[in-house]
């Protein structure tokens, strides 16, 4: 990977009102860390981190950074991360993890491909991309910007595993080697999507009807006998023999 020049500045704003003037004279707030060292502050101008991330196609950016006042003339860093504001896309902080020229890195970078595979062109297959990036470790000098891979000899059912990537010089994959990155699958047949519109239609429907049981209960359906039941059940019972409560009273009194 190539390094890109940039330069940058020591900075001194570090509270909310001074980052917020320094972004208003078109500056972004930044910071360095890395290779054992205390982090250190720093401001870039928009217009250069503007013009490096346009410019640059890559998701790793491998920089040459010249701090204005440094001992060091350069010092090569990775563009780690760069935070932009959720509704106008503004910069708002870039992050610049610094690496030695002679120790490997460890990064994350895409993967993408050439070619149309044969299954998918003489079979109708599909072409399923199951991982879009890929770990790598590599010296700096070494780190690909991403990682092709040709899929014009896949069949149906043949895949591209982790272990079968052939990485460019001085760069080691990381992870299992038998995950599969790509692969070619067999079209969906006309049987195969008419039982699965059955089975679909199939399915068991919601209990609708333990919430209307549930309704009629709230709406005033006598409860069962036991816990919970109304205290004035006797006086209820009388009054459908045809024996009105009223009707004791007055015969206590005669």
């Amino acid at each position: 990977m190539k390094a890109v020049p940039l330069t940058a500045y020591p900075r001194t704003a570090l509270r909310r009102h001074g980052v917020k003037k320094l972004r208003t004279a078109a500056r972004v707030p930044a910071v360095i860390y890395g290779r054992k060292r205390a982090p250190q502050n720093l401001e870039i101008t928009l217009k250069d981190l503007k013009d490096l991330i346009a410019e640059s196609s890559a998701r790793n950016v491998l920089l040459d950074l010249a701090v204005e006042g440094d001992a060091e003339p350069k010092r090569l860093a990775l563009l780690q991360d760069v935070q932009q504001h959720p509704l106008s896309g503004g910069i708002l902080h870039a992050d610049f993890h610094e690496v030695s020229p002679d120790e490997q890195v460890t990064i994350t970078v895409p993967v993408e491909t050439i070619g149309e595979a044969i299954g998918v062109k003489n079979s109708g297959g599909v072409l399923e991309h199951v991982l879009f990036q890929l770990k790598v470790r590599a010296l700096p000098k070494d780190l690909p910007e991403v990682l092709t891979l040709d899929v014009s000899h896949l069949d149906l059912g043949q895949a591209i595993h982790i272990g079968e990537i052939q990485p460019p010089p001085g760069v080691e994959i990381l992870g299992n080697k038998n995950i599969t990155v790509i692969a070619v699958s067999a079209p969906i047949t006309e049987a195969e999507e008419t039982a699965a519109a059955e089975a679909a239609e199939g399915a068991p429907l919601e209990p609708e009807v333990l919430s209307q049981k549930k309704e009629e209960e709230v709406e005033g359906a006598e409860p069962a006998a036991g816990k919970g039941a109304d205290k004035k059940a006797p006086e209820k019972a009388s009054e459908k023999a045809g024996e009105k409560p009223a009707d004791k009273k007055a015969e206590k009194k005669k």
